[in-house]
């Protein structure tokens, strides 16, 4: 598997939590064995997401909410663009993942199951958030 295929993962697992509002291992642990991920980089990616947001979910809410504009709250946005903020930022801050390639990585995951509006609208947050 792909880093942009475990990244899709991350993006369906933290989907699957906003959606249910239920994060917690248990529903971790469900997803990986549900969809029968077994390489180890791969639970491992998952892992460090899943603990990563939990970890510091105060930190990036603000970043997202900082970087809105005025008349938008967090809770306004869309399920799918809230988890690929989520994890995108957390690519960036905490993982030292070049900044270019989790932007690039998110806008795809926007494209593919976003609205028409989620890949600029992607773009735009993270990159006020690199600034």
């Amino acid at each position: 598997m792909n880093r942009s295929a475990i990244r899709e993962n991350a993006f369906k697992m933290i989907y699957g939590m906003e959606v249910q509002r239920e994060y917690s291992k248990d529903q971790m642990q469900l997803f990986i064995d549900e969809n029968d991920i077994k390489e180890i980089s791969a639970v491992e990616y998952l892992t460090a997401i899943f603990n990563g947001l939990e970890d510091n979910k105060d930190i990036i809410n603000e970043l997202i909410s900082k970087n809105l504009k005025q008349d938008w709250s967090i809770e306004r946005i869309s399920k799918v663009n809230l988890s690929i903020l989520k994890i995108a930022i957390y690519e960036i801050k905490y993982m030292k993942i070049p900044f270019k390639v989790a932007i690039n990585e998110a806008v795809e995951l926007a494209k593919k199951y976003g609205d028409e509006a989620s890949p600029n609208f992607v773009n735009g947050i993270l990159a006020s958030v690199v600034k």
